[in-house]
């Protein structure tokens, strides 16, 4: 199809265009441009000119449907009587010369033909957009592992690890540039937009371009599953649902920047001419409403409430954001998409202010978690476990969470007073010579506040020694946690000799308040005939079965108790059996030839084989012994 093409020379948009440099092949016109042309011959033009123009008007068929003769034809005569008005507008005519009514005629027939490319611009837009399928970017169920997260201690149980785990957010989908609408009539579209900015109807192509555009856009939100939201309705949404619509805005806008948006900057750049201020007017008052409907969203969740189960999707959205910066800032380089630039910046400023009241609320809520009854079996807390997890999920943020933290720390928060050297050089190694990391100050902040809730939770048992075991239990689990994980390179060693030092510290004095007491029974002192060397078997019979009688007590209490870490619960079962089977078989060693085997209820054997009930969380009695 030979038609106009874009030229190659000359700015768009200015009136005084040649119109010679086109694609298409050879001059655009066949007379030839004589300055000493006559009145006939003018009239003669014209009337060949409205012809071609005017027999359009009275068929509705769309000229470029019918191939590229007709659209080439119409191209040219539209381009004839541009070239004739520039040219009566040359001779200074005055109304009553014959010259000046042809012009008012040729300005009709340019209006009729202008109107008509714009029809014709507008539908080639339309009928030749291409399906947007964004099926190549992998992305999960929106739908699946969405938690229902009330509460900071709403994940407390064994699937608080999954429930956690962070969706991350894939950088294997770089910028893609795709065809919006069929390649084929790029060349088309071109040409009619050269010519209607040649005859100074710049405004008309571009309001055209943008509705077309804008509309489609819309359109690929809605393939993307992005609705549009108020704030209001943001707000009201159930965590749930909520929950999901993040997850599917952080996959679409991904893909809306930097495969739609990125193409549409494309496409008019290849219809007006790459960087021309006309193309990118019309690429930013397209892209507007689109993209502020995506940040909307954006802002709406760094309002709040800021519950401290949002802050990873919070994070991801700003990770997202703050990722596709440069891009934003690129296809929004000139200043009539300043407002579009600026407000994404102001977004993810929101987002960032966001992370950090949402940060220091899981502080707080954690501070301020109380129980009125104790955890059942001294085991590992709900909380304990939700902020460990909650702890080592947020090691995935840590370049983001130093920077959104260090702003708020830098004149709040000097070194911890329990700051050792080893832990200043790990810290130094994580790239903050000198200085903790905001990240970490904050960190080992909120493991001191989770110490001291359950020190408070432990008091809720009547049992000392339970209170000890639930200590141990749980500041066993933070230092295996922290120990595990990246987790260490931001308590650092020396916090996790402490917390282990601790825990070891109540497993002593969980058997020193259970174990003693009994221990003392198999002592030697006051066995003794008063005023003999003689030992009294009745004070060793009473002793024996008071023996056997607290052995059967915290039998059947401790069955009940449950230390979960498999090493730790045989670790402490042995420190017991070496305490009291020894002390056990000691004192039956020494005096069972005063007292005799029929007092022996429990042989050593089976004392020992009755340790490995303890501590899995399931009573047991120990009844009718085959002894008495």
């Amino acid at each position: 199809m030979s038609i106009p093409s874009e030229k190659e020379e000359g700015k768009q948009g200015q009136g005084e265009d040649d119109g010679d440099n086109h694609d298409g092949g050879g001059d655009l016109y066949d007379e030839d441009d004589d300055d000493d042309e006559g009145i006939s011959a003018i009239e003669e033009k014209l009337n060949v000119i409205q012809e071609k123009i005017m027999r359009w008007e009275e068929d509705q068929s769309m000229i470029w449907d019918l191939g590229p003769e007709e659209a080439s034809e119409y191209l040219n005569a539209a381009n004839e009587a541009r070239r004739l008005i520039e040219k009566l507008e040359s001779l200074n005519l005055k109304k009553e010369d014959q010259e000046y009514k042809f012009m008012q005629r040729a300005y009709s027939v340019l209006q009729t033909a202008m109107a008509r490319l714009e029809e014709e611009f507008r539908n080639l837009l339309i009928q030749n957009r291409q399906p947007f399928e964004p099926e190549y970017v992998s992305i999960r169920s929106s739908e699946e592992d969405a938690v229902d997260e009330n509460s900071i201690v709403s994940l407390g149980d064994e699937s608080v690890e999954e429930s956690l785990q962070r969706d991350s957010v894939s950088r294997a989908s770089e910028e893609h540039i795709i065809y919006l609408v069929h390649p084929a009539v790029i060349p088309d579209l071109r040409c009619i937009a050269n010519l209607l900015f040649a005859s100074n109807y710049v405004q008309e192509c571009s309001n055209a371009y943008i509705i077309v555009r804008r509309d489609a856009l819309d359109e690929c939100l809605f393939i993307l599953e992005m609705e549009r939201l108020s704030i209001e309705d943001v707000l009201k949404m159930e965590w749930g649902t909520l929950n999901s619509k993040i997850k599917r805005w952080i996959w679409a806008v991904k893909i809306f920047v930097r495969v739609y948006l990125a193409s549409e900057r494309w496409l008019s750049d290849q219809l007006f001419g790459e960087g021309e201020p006309v193309g990118l007017s019309c690429f930013v008052d397209a892209s507007k409403a689109s993209i502020l409907q995506l940040l909307n969203f954006g802002e709406a969740m760094s309002i709040g409430p800021h519950q401290p189960e949002k802050l990873f999707r919070v994070l991801d959205m700003y990770e997202v954001l703050q990722d596709l910066m440069p891009d934003i800032d690129a296809l929004y380089s000139v200043e009539v998409g300043s407002s579009v630039k600026i407000e994404c910046h102001e977004v993810l400023k929101r987002l960032g202010d966001c992370v950090r009241v949402t940060f220091l609320e899981f502080e707080n809520a954690i501070a301020t978690n109380v129980s009125s009854t104790p955890f059942v079996g001294g085991g590992i807390h709900p909380l304990t476990k939700y902020v460990m997890n909650y702890l080592r999920t947020l090691t995935d943020y840590s370049d983001i969470l130093n920077l959104l933290l260090k702003d708020q720390d830098e004149d709040a928060i000097s070194l911890s007073p329990d700051m050792s050297p080893g832990t200043e050089e790990d810290s130094r190694s994580q790239g903050s010579p000198g200085r903790v990391s905001s990240m970490a100050l904050h960190f080992r902040s909120i493991a001191s506040i989770l110490e001291s809730n359950l020190e408070e939770k432990s008091k809720l048992y009547k049992e000392v020694s339970l209170q000890h075991l639930f200590l141990m239990n749980n500041l066993h689990y933070m230092a295996e946690k922290v120990k595990g994980s990246e987790l260490r390179l931001i308590h650092g060693d020396e916090w996790i000799r402490k917390c282990n030092w601790k825990f070891q510290q109540h497993a002593m004095k969980y058997e020193r308040a259970s174990w003693n007491p009994i221990l003392n029974l198999l002592k030697d002192e006051g066995i003794h005939v008063p005023g003999t060397n003689s030992v009294s078997k009745s004070l060793l019979k009473e002793r024996l079965q008071s023996f056997f009688l607290g052995f059967e007590d915290v039998y059947r209490i401790q069955t009940a108790w449950i230390i979960p870490d498999i090493q730790l619960r045989e670790d402490l079962r042995i420190s017991i059996s070496v305490k009291v089977i020894q002390a056990y078989r000691t004192f039956v060693g020494r005096h069972i030839s005063h007292m005799g085997y029929k007092i022996i209820k429990y042989t050593v054997e089976e004392l020992e084989n009755y340790l490995f009930d303890f501590f899995e969380g399931s009573q047991k009695w120990l009844q009718n012994p085959h002894r008495r």
